[in-house]
């Protein structure tokens, strides 16, 4: 009977360490899931965060690179302005040692010969009223045989 009751003591204590240990591994179990749980909880805000800071970082980034590309472009415009103003005045410097006459040469004999068009104008009118004839055109030269 000893051992009978052995056995029941022993199956008693085997059934009440079994559900100890049941109950701590179900506790063992929630404690992972919560622990889960706020993980994840605490991920999304984390992963919040560092969407926000991304989000500030590449606005830096942007103004940054926009000032660096302003600030290269004045260069490259600056360099250009220069570059073609070399490249205008030689090209006047090889015009005029051709002959070519300049835009302001041009401009300026364009205006002499309007003046003297409107001074023949007015000396013709006055010739035609002082002596009631038409003005002749003026007989044409022949050039010169070289």
């Amino acid at each position: 009977m000893v051992k009978k009751l052995e056995k029941l003591a022993s199956a008693a204590g085997d059934n009440q360490m079994a559900a100890n240990i049941r109950d701590s591994a179900q506790q063992i179990w929630l404690a992972g899931l919560g622990a889960f749980a706020k993980a994840q909880e605490g991920g999304s805000k984390v992963f919040e965060t560092l969407v926000k800071r991304g989000e500030e970082l590449q606005s830096r980034t942007k103004e940054a690179a926009a000032e660096k590309v302003t600030e290269m472009t004045s260069r490259a415009t600056g360099t250009w302005d220069r570059l073609e103003k070399v490249f205008e005045d030689r090209v006047a410097r090889a015009l005029h040692s051709l002959g070519v006459p300049t835009k302001q040469d041009v401009q300026m004999l364009t205006r002499r010969v309007k003046e003297l068009t409107e001074e023949v104008q007015k000396l013709s009118a006055a010739a035609g009223v002082e002596s009631g004839a038409e003005a002749k055109p003026a007989p044409r030269r022949r050039a010169a045989a070289k």
